[in-house]
């Protein structure tokens, strides 16, 4: 755990979908948002729940591995690494994406304006590079719907822009259980970046891997980032992104209570299947901007990608046989594209007003393949290796959602933000492998919804603003959630689930901090839950009705000259609303994966250079299992330390530091698999565990 520095910034015109913030930053240091229009808002007047991470924050005293490092203090935000990278993180925004058994969904994440999430709503972290990142903003609450399908979150994350002068760092980091990660950063640029021929880049490259905490936890990942702008003339600029990510990983799977007890570092089903899974992902992106006149601005993002997964499961033999099942290994091949084209204008009527107005175009073919998880060796099952075929489809998803935005300035006090989105997506399915047995699964559907918001913010004095927002929202199921069901067969009957958000919040300005508060309540119909999970395979059904009901503090605050304070609460009350297991008995029952209770404070000294040090600690309450309530994981509480020394020698700068997590050995469940069949339900985190880490740079000056 790490002290976490969280800016809360503001939205001109709402959140502009697919737009990545500016990285402008006010000599003051509070964080500005810069669209395409000229003008920019102060944090203080953001009429919605966002919260922003500065990159420095992230990497200060840091590893540089995981999300979770460093997004602890966001209120609302629950992020748990679940200590296998064969699944990625698992994050859930006001409990939207905690049915997730791997990756992100319900929640939309960005990089650079380039989709972390495809267009079915499956999205993941593992390409997202710590070292360059300037700045995350993460969105909660009712404007996250003008986003889209699964939006209900966002994770924003933009990249560093290169600037004058150049500079070059290397970074390294070593921990307990054989964990190391190096890396090395370049950045820069030619001229100012306002006149033609301009040239800024960002460039990172990162290596890190892992023994892990668990028995078969091992994992490596190479990870590669670039950013290349160039200014075309005093009014366009054109950027160049680049992205790739190679990960393979082992899954150690879940364990048993009495297992959890009894060895949490055990992995039983890992090593007899020899589970895991290898991911290749490459993308590339193209963002266009022009200044059209003093009161319109175009933008127009462009972006192509692949991604290649193959997973080796723990399904025993025996299912595997029957003529429709689809194996226990899956082969998949995706290529995505897409491109967001958005028109901004400034003017009156009346009041003064923005528009913006746009059309977000997305589209996913997926190659899927199943095989047997075992070949025959002397006439007994060999697992972990690739057998025969047993699933063999093409898929396709793709969207289609034009958008309208706008801001009035009603009276000096007074603002109104309202915007519409219409989502339609499009889901088509042929089947390749038809035999006695297993018939014909083709399919096809498709699901279209209109997706209003709006915000009324009021000044009360020039340090305090109120708000009140409504929004809704909705949820396509997932490529995956379609393609298993209990039993065989695509999954067509899953519906989509759509929900209703009203939140009313504070915002002021203390010092040279910021107080927040916001209450909200959302009320889903169909929320898409996990029917059952068995073998690191899950499959979904609907579960009518659900509301999650909740309250989110947060206080940033600096103080002195070097010291820094961050603390936030979290109070979220899921539960299911009407009957989810087939007899009554869950109405009212928690929806499992999420905590009803969460806290985060940190307190550092950091000055600019010479000794810094912090502490943070961080409690989760209990979560449940599973739908009957019947298990949970318990609450816990862990004490993070850090320390380091930063040296400034002219143009070289080091850092050289050293922490130490969980300081109080506290063993944990880290993360849970809703409703895995057979009660592997818990993914534990280690215990005490250290770090030490270096970074040295110099600037061509």
């Amino acid at each position: 755990m790490k002290m976490c520095t969280v800016r809360r910034v503001a939205l001109p015109a709402l959140l502009l979908p697919l737009i990545p913030l500016s990285d402008a930053r006010a000599d003051d240091e509070q964080t500005l948002i810069v669209t395409a229009t000229p003008q920019a808002v102060s944090e203080l007047d953001t009429p919605a729940a966002v919260s922003v991470v500065n990159g420095d924050d992230m990497r200060h005293a840091a590893p540089r591995v995981n999300l979770s490092e460093s997004l602890s203090g966001v209120p609302g935000l629950q992020v748990q690494n679940r200590q296998n990278y064969a699944q990625d993180l698992q994050l859930s925004i006001r409990g939207f994406g905690s049915r997730s058994t791997y990756g992100v969904r319900g929640v939309r994440m960005y990089v650079d304006g380039i989709p972390a999430t495809m267009p079915d709503g499956q999205g993941q972290t593992s390409n997202i590079d710590i070292n360059s990142i300037d700045h995350i903003d993460v969105l909660r609450g009712p404007f996250s719907a003008l986003y889209g399908n699964s939006s209900g979150g966002v994770v924003n994350v933009t990249t560093e822009t290169g600037q004058q002068p150049a500079t070059i760092e290397a970074s390294s980091y070593y921990g307990s259980y054989g964990s190391w990660r190096y890396g090395l950063k370049a950045t820069g640029a030619v001229g100012d970046g306002t006149q033609s021929g301009d040239v800024d880049y960002a460039v990172s490259t990162s290596r890190f891997a892992t023994h892990g905490y668990r028995d078969h936890s091992g994992a490596r990942k190479n990870l590669a980032n670039a950013k290349l702008g160039v200014r075309l003339n005093e009014d366009s600029k054109l950027t160049l992104l680049f992205n790739s990510v190679d990960v393979k990983a082992n899954d150690p799977g879940g364990l048993t209570y009495s297992e959890w007890q009894s060895n949490p570092r055990q992995s039983p089903r890992g090593d007899q299947y020899n589970t895991r899974k290898d991911i290749k992902q490459t993308q590339a992106g193209l963002r266009y901007e022009r200044q059209l006149s003093e009161q319109d601005a175009l933008s127009v993002m462009m972006y192509a990608g692949e991604r290649q997964t193959t997973q080796y499961q723990s399904i025993p033999m025996g299912p595997q046989l029957r003529p429709s099942h689809a194996g226990g290994v899956i082969d998949l091949e995706r290529h995505y594209q897409g491109i967001d084209t958005r028109w901004t204008h400034q003017g009156e009527l009346g009041v003064p007003v923005t528009f913006t107005t746009g059309l977000d175009y997305e589209n996913m073919s997926e190659k899927r393949k199943g095989f047997e998880n075992f070949v025959m060796a002397d006439g007994s099952p060999q697992f972990g290796e690739k057998g025969a075929l047993r699933r063999d489809e093409r898929n396709l998803m793709w969207n289609l959602d034009p958008y309208l935005q706008t801001q009035w300035q009603l009276t000096d006090k007074l603002t109104l933000d309202a915007g519409v989105r219409y989502s339609s997506v499009w889901f088509d399915s042929n089947d390749h492998y038809v035999r006695p047995g297993n018939a014909d699964a083709s399919g096809e559907s498709s699901y279209h919804k209109w997706l209003p918001a709006g915000s009324l913010k009021y000044a009360v004095t020039d340090a305090w603003n109120l708000y009140a927002s409504a929004g809704r929202g909705f949820e396509t199921p997932t490529i995956n959630e379609i393609s298993y069901k209990t039993g065989d067969g695509l999954n067509l009957d899953l519906k989509p689930s759509t929900n209703t958000t009203v939140e009313v919040g504070s915002k002021t300005r203390i010092g040279n901090g910021l107080l927040t508060a916001a209450l909200f309540q959302t009320d889903t119909d169909n929320e898409i839950v996990v029917d059952n999970s068995d073998g690191g395979r899950a499959s979904y059904k609907n579960a009518g009705k659900t509301r999650r009901q909740g309250a989110e503090l947060s206080l940033d605050q600096q103080f002195g000259e070097n010291w820094r304070m961050t603390a936030a609460w979290t109070w979220l009350d899921a539960t299911y609303r009407t009957d989810v297991c087939g007899d009554g008995s869950c109405n009212g029952n928690r929806i499992p994966g999420i905590a009803r209770n969460m806290g985060f404070a940190s307190l550092g000294y950091v000055p600019e250079a010479g000794w810094y040090a912090g502490a943070d600690i961080r409690y989760m309450g209990d979560i449940m299992a599973n739908d009957d309530n019947t298990a949970k994981a318990p609450s816990w509480t862990v004490v993070g330390l850090n320390t380091g020394y930063k040296f400034d020698l002219g143009k070289w700068k080091m850092d050289v530091f050293g922490r130490v997590d969980n300081l109080f050995d506290r063993q944990y469940v880290g993360s849970v698999i809703v409703n895995e069949s057979n009660g592997r339900y818990y993914e534990p985190s280690p215990g005490r565990n250290f770090g030490v880490g270096l970074s040295l740079a110099y600037q061509f000056e």
